[in-house]
């Protein structure tokens, strides 16, 4: 009745935290999109000018696995140092003197990389870069240094010899850097960061789905006087009963709010949504919004006052978003709250959502949500049970 009564207020109720979460969104996707979609500027001195030192210069420069978000360009000292300054390259690496002659007879090289102090995480990703090409090197040093030594014992020409260590050299490097090991990948678990849109998109519809249990909840709840509620008690209706048909009615009503903006939700998304996620989705919503609304009751079943039983709502509505994940990525929370997250069900429900949506996962577990559902519900059933005992 009370829906009926109110049903022109609906669609303010559905379109108002859109709006508001819509915008806060927008704020965080563009904070979080990441800046390497830019190429980043390396340059590269060559001071040891030979034939073989210059093909290790062009076989970096030409490399697929790099070209995609590094380039790089061959310059002089004085231009490297200019371009620092003018912030036209992230860093620059040098090739020093003697480079191939220390290679090729077995001494230590080094490939110092010069960063720039206005592009700290650039200059970082450079260094990282260099290190794995000098590992790359050491490696092919140590192979042809075992040729050499085996080439020696067969007294080759010292010309030829070279000349045949060399190209060993030349084909183990060849074989490492084109076989895309230039670079030691690291998985990027942090999809706030790897998919910015993606993952704040799913954040901002759980966020919306929170937010829709709180409103329709709330907006359902009356403050009975005390004559209502003696006479309700007289034709048999308990208040645990008015409590399941208000979250009975929360959960409708927010289901078909929050499977609308997953229409939406699906078109931003670039993975396709099949129909065993469809299914997998909804049964950890419902089972979220269950939990949800139990707490929102036994918050009200607590608490007396009006305006405390709001303030109390809303905090836990803010904490639940927070600790969830939706907001702020777990990732970046201290060690010890993320061990406790698997116990908070918020975290539970968003992380399944996430794995299933964005990480393609094909299964979900729903037993951790079931359990946390059977203790919200005996809590306020023995919560229930207490205050009409005390009533009566």
């Amino acid at each position: 009745m009370q829906l009926r009564r109110k049903w022109s207020s609906l669609p303010l109720l559905f379109m108002f935290p859109v709006i508001i979460v819509g915008l806060a969104a927008a704020i965080i996707i563009t904070y979080f999109i990441p800046s390497e979609n830019e190429t980043v500027q390396v340059g590269l001195v060559n001071l040891d000018e030979n034939e073989q030192t210059e093909l290790i210069v062009q076989l970096i420069e030409h490399s697929s696995q790099l070209g995609s978000f590094i380039e790089i360009h061959s310059m002089t000292e004085n231009e490297a140092k200019i371009a620092i300054e003018n912030n036209e390259i992230s860093a620059y690496i040098t090739f020093p003197d003697n480079f191939t002659s220390h290679l090729m007879q077995g001494q230590s090289v080094e490939i110092p990389v010069t960063g720039n102090a206005k592009q700290h995480a650039e200059s970082l990703m450079v260094n990282e870069l260099i290190e794995s090409v000098s590992r790359h090197i050491r490696a092919s040093q140590a192979n042809i240094l075992a040729i050499n030594s085996y080439a020696r014992e067969f007294n080759m020409d010292d010309e030829e010899r070279n000349d045949f260590v060399f190209e060993q050299f030349k084909e183990f490097l060849f074989y490492t850097v084109g076989r895309d090991r230039v670079l030691m990948e690291r998985e990027i678990t942090n999809l706030a960061t790897s998919s910015p849109i993606q993952y704040f998109t799913v954040g901002s519809w759980f966020i919306l789905v929170s937010i829709w249990l709180l409103a329709i909840y709330i907006f359902f709840t009356k403050e009975n006087p005390t004559r209502l509620k003696n006479r309700m008690r007289l034709y048999g209706v308990l208040e645990i009963q008015q409590t399941i048909a208000k979250m009975f009615i929360t959960i409708i009503v927010t289901a078909s709010f929050a499977g609308l903006s997953f229409i939406a939700l699906e078109t931003i998304l670039v993975e396709t949504v099949i129909l065993e996620d469809y299914i997998r989705i909804t049964l950890l919503t419902l089972l979220y919004s269950g939990i949800f609304v139990q707490c929102l009751a036994i918050i009200e079943s607590l608490t007396q006052s009006h305006k405390l039983r709001l303030l109390v709502q809303s905090v836990f509505t803010f904490v639940s978003i927070i600790i969830s994940g939706a907001i702020i990525p777990v990732i970046y929370y201290p060690l010890w709250i993320q061990n406790l997250l698997p116990y908070l069900f918020s975290y539970e429900a968003l992380s399944w959502i996430q794995d299933i949506l964005l990480n393609n996962r094909l299964y979900a577990d729903y037993i951790p949500l079931l359990l946390m559902n059977a203790a919200a519900a005996f809590i306020l059933t023995s919560i229930s049970i207490w205050k009409e005992r005390v009533a009566i």
